[in-house]
């Protein structure tokens, strides 16, 4: 499988059951792909793929999507699904910069952001995806209560999106920057990134957010 070539790769895409391309289509019938309507868990910059595939099978009761804009490297999450038996995910070949145009008003229970590239050239800021405009277009699309999930090996990212989330109004509900030797790493499922980073000793930097969306 020859994955440099990114038209071969969308050739993979395009016949493959798991993965989508044209998100703006599936706006308001997101849960219709699915088998059962369940709340809906989605990460923006997937990699390979392997921590919402992981995640969807962990959790059975939740549907999940992720988005990877990189057609090349979505390919390689091809290779992990050939032996995948739970459907409640999809990996969505696509650019998030208008979440908004993706997902209608109160779509989305909850947002995972791991790894996020940190973009640090202050010039670069609003490129970030803690970036105060990415947050309240967060806001629009999350239901109420709805929560934000984000990790990061980076420090300066980490302080840069806990101030961002406290000027929006974001409420922290967990905040830890070490988190594999923290009291909140059961349950914690890690992407490739994470595996990476801790195993060179790294420490990984973690909260939970959720949106200051009130009752509509």
């Amino acid at each position: 499988m020859r994955l440099r070539y990114v038209e071969n790769a969308y050739e993979m895409i395009e016949k493959h059951p798991r993965l989508l391309q044209k998100p703006e289509a599936y706006k308001g019938k997101w849960q219709s792909l699915f088998n059962k309507e369940q709340a809906l868990f989605v990460e923006f910059g997937g990699g390979k793929g392997s921590f919402i595939i992981d995640s969807a099978k962990a959790d059975p009761s939740s549907n999940y999507l992720t988005f990877e804009r990189n057609a090349k490297v979505v390919c390689k999450s091809l290779v992990k699904m050939e032996d995948i038996d739970h459907d409640n995910f999809y990996i969505v070949c696509a650019d998030v910069t208008d979440v908004c145009g993706i997902f209608e008003d109160n779509g989305v229970d909850r947002i995972y952001l791991n790894f996020s590239d940190p973009w640090p050239k202050d010039r670069h800021a609003k490129r970030r995806l803690t970036h105060d405009s990415f947050l309240k277009k967060y806001e629009q699309i999350l239901k109420p209560g709805g929560e934000l999930h984000f990790k990061t090996d980076n420090d300066d990212l980490f302080a840069y999106s806990l101030e961002s989330l406290e000027r929006q109004g974001w409420t922290l509900k967990l905040v830890t920057k070490d988190l594999h030797k923290s009291d909140y790493l059961e349950g914690n499922i890690m992407t490739e990134y994470e595996a990476k980073f801790s195993g060179q000793g790294k420490n990984i930097n973690k909260l939970i957010a959720v949106s200051p969306k009130k009752t509509v």
